[in-house]
């Protein structure tokens, strides 16, 4: 592990943490859906164009969605319209500590439309148990269900059909606990 502190427990509190983020958010308590978050915020370089067109079939996925606050004007408003369109299931968190801190610890996938390779959000991702689901990164490795190996659902180029196949298996592994907890913890040891 490297020096990044990592609350102890993270992932025995998740579910925990995601009830008191949903509470705070006037959503109702369900620990076992899963939450998406989008750490790095939004902006046409980070994959907006590609987040658009996902956007449809992202909808219709049984997940909660935070993104944080920060990146272009244009992608600001499509989020806030989002978060009031959606409501309960669509929240905008501001960039501070605080806020950061809740979303880190309630999260389970985070979504990466460009190589989040030595980006502080994917590396605060991986130390918080959340798994990403992500553009091919030299900085991620694809899980293989068979070999039981990697720390990511990849998706090879940025297109927005292939996003959303690596999300639903993302979501479908999600409901297998123990896979889960193996790739969770994959992920905080390839930060070591």
């Amino acid at each position: 592990m490297n020096s990044m502190k990592r609350p102890l427990g993270t992932l025995e509190l998740k579910q925990q943490s995601k009830v008191a983020l949903q509470e705070s958010f006037g959503w109702p308590a369900e620990p076992k859906r899963p939450m998406l978050c989008l750490p790095a915020g939004m902006t046409d370089k980070l994959g907006g164009a590609v987040f658009q067109e996902l956007l449809p079939g992202l909808l219709t996925l049984p997940v909660e969605i935070l993104v944080v606050g920060k990146g272009s004007a244009s992608y600001g408003s499509i989020f806030t319209k989002l978060a009031k369109d959606h409501r309960h299931r669509m929240h905008i968190i501001q960039d501070t500590d605080e806020a950061l801190g809740s979303m880190y610890a309630a999260s389970d996938m985070a979504l990466f439309l460009s190589d989040p390779a030595g980006s502080t959000e994917l590396t605060q991702c991986l130390s918080s148990g959340i798994i990403p689901v992500s553009v091919a990164s030299r900085a991620l490795e694809n899980y293989d269900p068979v070999q039981e190996s990697g720390n990511a659902f990849i998706f090879e180029t940025s297109n927005a059909w292939q996003c959303f196949a690596a999300l639903v298996r993302g979501m479908e592994t999600y409901k297998l606990p123990f896979d889960w907890r193996t790739i969770q913890r994959q992920g905080m040891e390839s930060l070591s």
